[in-house]
């Protein structure tokens, strides 16, 4: 990311699979910035889309050379390293992020500049009135409690990919190299001044999520195990109660033994106590798994993504 910055506004926005929500996008996205009255780019990385992706936005560049930019990658990386790939590339002042899939309507990109014309370098959207599933809200808000109870990173909605950041903010989220992260994460720790300002939510027009059950899951785990060793801590202490237990059924059950003899059925509840203990010790076999894990994909320096070519017209 060079240091000298030449736009007001670049706006982010990463693809998968979103043919169908494309047209929309972006009879609705240009006009909202040209009413802005300030210079500004997009910035769309088709993250390895199988679908007619790719040609919409070669065709939205031939439409709209001047401010369209193209980010093409060979294959899937996902949502956040198409995001890493773009702010590597931004030139604005401020650097706002959008989900293509029209949920988080581009109407609403004003309000989060507003927020950073007063100062704020890194504005969240809180969604409000969330057209999601039940499923989804509710995980939602278990995944928050989660993170505010381990982390120091206080965000009502952390899955609203509707943000502003300042370019600082930005450059200082390219330089962390981060392998597997969570951007807005990651942008709140590096922040000086953060904010949320609510924002509309609507259905998805069209095409289903790209967020299964297990990306997920996947997501949050990154988000736990980069920013907090908490769970780390609480499998020590929860293994170190149940080791003392365990200690403690073994002298009563020894106890017994002496005193009233052998106890008809015993082995079952000495076998219950070892299966119990041994999923004890895969949950934290898994949990160091992640930890270590990640330590791994940082220390073989693999390259994050891979960017097959851009579409962009140089000034």
């Amino acid at each position: 990311m060079s240091t000298a910055s030449t736009l007001p506004l670049s706006v982010v926005i990463p693809v998968f699979n979103e043919e169908s929500n494309l047209p929309l996008l972006f009879k609705r996205l240009y006009p909202v910035l040209d009413a802005l009255g300030r210079r500004y780019e997009i910035l769309f990385t088709n993250d390895g889309s199988a679908d007619r992706s790719r040609e919409l936005l070669a065709a939205q560049h031939a439409a709209r050379p001047d401010v369209t930019r193209v980010i093409e990658f060979n294959a899937n990386y996902g949502q956040h390293m198409a995001i890493m790939a773009a702010f590597e590339r931004a030139r604005g002042d401020v650097v706002l992020t959008l989900d293509a899939d029209l949920q988080n309507p581009p109407e609403e990109i004003p309000k989060l500049l507003a927020a950073t014309d007063a100062g704020f370098d890194c504005v969240g959207g809180a969604r409000q009135d969330r057209q999601d599933s039940a499923f989804r809200r509710y995980a939602s808000k278990l995944v928050n409690l989660v993170r505010s109870r381990t982390t120091n990173i206080e965000m009502s909605d952390q899955g609203c990919m509707l943000r502003a950041y300042s370019r600082d903010v930005v450059a200082a989220i390219v330089r962390s190299g981060a392998v597997n992260t969570f951007i807005p994460a990651l942008a709140y720790t590096l922040s000086q001044n953060p904010t949320e300002v609510p924002v509309r939510h609507e259905e998805r027009h069209a095409g289903v999520s790209n967020y299964s059950l297990y990306k997920l899951v996947r997501l949050n785990f990154d988000l736990i195990t980069a920013f907090t060793t908490a769970p780390l801590q609480l499998f020590t202490m929860f293994a170190s109660v149940c080791s003392a237990l365990s200690f403690v059924l073994v002298l009563v059950l020894a106890g017994r033994r002496l005193i009233l003899g052998p106890e008809e059925g015993g082995t079952f509840t000495l076998l219950g106590i070892v299966i119990f203990l041994l999923s004890v010790t895969m949950v934290g076999v898994g949990l160091i798994g992640e930890y270590v894990g990640r330590t791994y994909q940082v220390v073989r320096g693999r390259a994050r993504y891979h960017v097959s070519h851009v579409l962009e017209t140089r000034e």
